[in-house]
Parts: structure tokens; C-alpha cells; sequence
């Protein structure tokens, strides 16, 4: 069968495509109902969901469950966190293939040592395995999944050392480079990056953090930004509805009241695909027991 939609890669070759982070099937309906062309399986929400930090806690096959799930509740485009790769070279590459057999359409892996730590929640600096290391994974996972899946090389390098692994990262295979929020201290830098490393670069305009606040369309045009993550604004969006939620039926507040300031009922009925399934059901289940 013929795929009649774009993929990612068609995507993000035509302009910038932006991704919300989802994890699980009910964040992938609302960012598919909101009008999103593309999501993306945040790693760190999908940690955060498991009540851990992004600290690569949770195992390949959690992850890829949850990736599973996404894909079931949308069909847009998914990208997915992988990590490290969860091992070496050949278990990187076997970490890819289950991922693209779930439908992720593209995937990004990162430099640092397994177990990895999200850069904007430790301290200077995180370790890193080597460029050798490093550019062997990238070509096991290329030559592993289709040429129509996007393969985002991610550096927590900084400076220089970033520019370096991105040129090598990208004679290895990959599609396109993804510096962290630390990379880079200035959007000339990104600029640079672009210029000397020759491919498309993806940026995460995570909560708080410098690019979220300065990475507009221009300028993500500008830098040769073509996929956008924006990997916890919903996360933490939702966190605090539901803490703030919590709060007050704990204190003693009347549910109803609290109910006035949540999704109605018949919204969220029609949400989760309630009338679907009653259509399917009248359709093919019988109208009387025994019949």
C-alpha cells in the first residue's frame, strides 16, 4: 500500500515542523485534535509519567510500549527519544528497528554515557563516550532502518568539540544534528553550526530555557532549524492542573466545584472516541441477547 501522507522527512523539508512531546495515547489525541502535523515521544515525560527522572531509568522495552501507544491514538508523524541506544553499536541498532516497526518516523540518539542524565536538570558536565564509539552506533542504526526515517544525531558537546562530533556524526549517517540547550550559548553559534556542519539541525525549545525564550520562526529559520520539539511545555501544563486539582479536593473543596473548572464531561467522552466505538457497536453487536 502507497502512503498517501507525508512523512516527517517530507515535512521538515518543506519548512519547520513542530513537535509537542506526548507519552501516552491521551496527550497524542489532544495534540492530534490541536492541530500539530508531527509529535514527538519525549523521553522526559514519558519518564516523568513512569514517576521517574529523565535519568534513563526506565528500560528500551518501557519506552518503546509507550512509543506504541502514541502511535496507536494518532497517525501523525512520530518522532521518538531513544536515548543512548540502550547499548552498544548492535544494541542500538536493535533498538531502532523495534522503533521503526512501532511507525516512528524518525529518532534521535545521544553521545553520552549510558546511564544518560537530562542536561538541563545536573550539573556541568555530563560524560560522554567517544567520537569513535559514537559515529559506529549512528552507522549501525543507519544502515538498520529505512532511508525515509529521519536518524538526529544529538550532542551534549559544547563549543567546538560540538562542531567536530556533529561533522563526524553526519559522515556516519545521520540526517540531521541535534545540539542540547547547553551546546550553544548564542544563536550565532547555532548559525555556525548549520554552516559548517551542512545539514538541517533540530532545536528543543524546552520550558525555561534560553531557546524557548529566543527561538522564534525567523530566527529557527535563520539557524537551519527544520524540526522543533517543544518537549514539556504540555507536560508541565498538565502537572500542574492535576497537582493544582488534587490540592483542592484534598483540602476539602466540593468535586463539583472543582469539576466547573476541568474539561466537561461530554468533552472528554467525545475526546477519548466514545462515539466510535457506540457507532461500531451498533453496527456489528447484536440488538438482542441470543440473536
Amino acid at each position: 500500500m502507497t502512503l498517501t501522507t507525508p512523512t516527517l522527512k517530507d515535512l521538515t523539508s518543506h519548512g519547520i515542523v513542530y513537535a509537542p512531546g506526548v507519552w501516552d495515547g491521551l496527550t497524542a489525541r489532544l495534540a492530534d485534535q490541536a492541530g500539530f502535523s508531527a509529535l514527538c515521544a519525549s523521553g522526559f515525560a514519558i519518564s516523568a509519567a513512569l514517576g521517574l527522572p529523565d535519568a534513563e531509568l526506565y528500560t528500551m522495552s518501557e519506552n518503546l510500549h509507550a512509543v506504541r501507544t502514541i502511535r496507536e491514538a494518532s497517525q501523525l508523524p512520530l518522532v521518538a527519544d531513544i536515548d543512548t541506544g540502550y547499548g552498544n553499536a548492535v544494541n542500538a541498532a536493535r533498538t531502532a528497528t523495534k522503533f521503526v516497526d512501532a511507525g516512528v518516523q524518525g529518532m534521535f540518539m545521544e553521545d553520552q554515557v549510558s546511564p544518560k542524565s537530562c542536561p538541563i536538570c545536573v550539573g556541568d558536565p555530563v560524560d560522554l563516550i567517544s567520537v569513535t564509539e559514537a559515529t559506529g552506533k549512528i552507522r549501525a542504526v543507519r544502515d538498520s532502518v529505512p532511508d525515509h526515517v529521519l536518524l538526529i544525531a544529538r550532542t551534549d558537546a559544547r563549543g567546538n568539540e560540538a562542531i567536530r562530533r556533529a561533522q563526524a556524526y553526519v559522515d556516519a549517517g545521520a540526517d540531521m544534528i541535534m545540539p542540547v540547550t547547553k551546546t550553544f550559548e548564542t544563536v550565532d553559534e547555532w548559525d555556525r553550526c548549520h554552516r559548517e556542519v551542512g545539514v538541517p539541525l533540530m532545536a528543543t525549545l524546552t520550558a525555561s530555557t534560553w531557546t524557548e525564550r529566543e527561538f522564534t520562526p525567523e530566527v529557527l529559520d535563520q539557524i537551519g532549524v527544520r524540526l522543533a520539539l517543544l518537549p514539556t511545555q504540555v507536560l508541565m501544563a498538565a502537572a500542574g492542573a492535576v497537582r493544582e486539582a488534587l490540592r483542592r479536593l484534598a483540602a476539602g473543596e466540593a468535586p463539583a466545584d472543582v469539576s466547573r473548572d476541568a474539561l466537561a464531561h461530554h468533552e472528554f467522552v467525545d475526546l477519548i472516541g466514545f462515539p466510535q466505538v457506540e457507532a461500531m457497536q451498533r453496527k456489528y453487536l447484536p440488538t438482542e441477547i441470543g440473536r
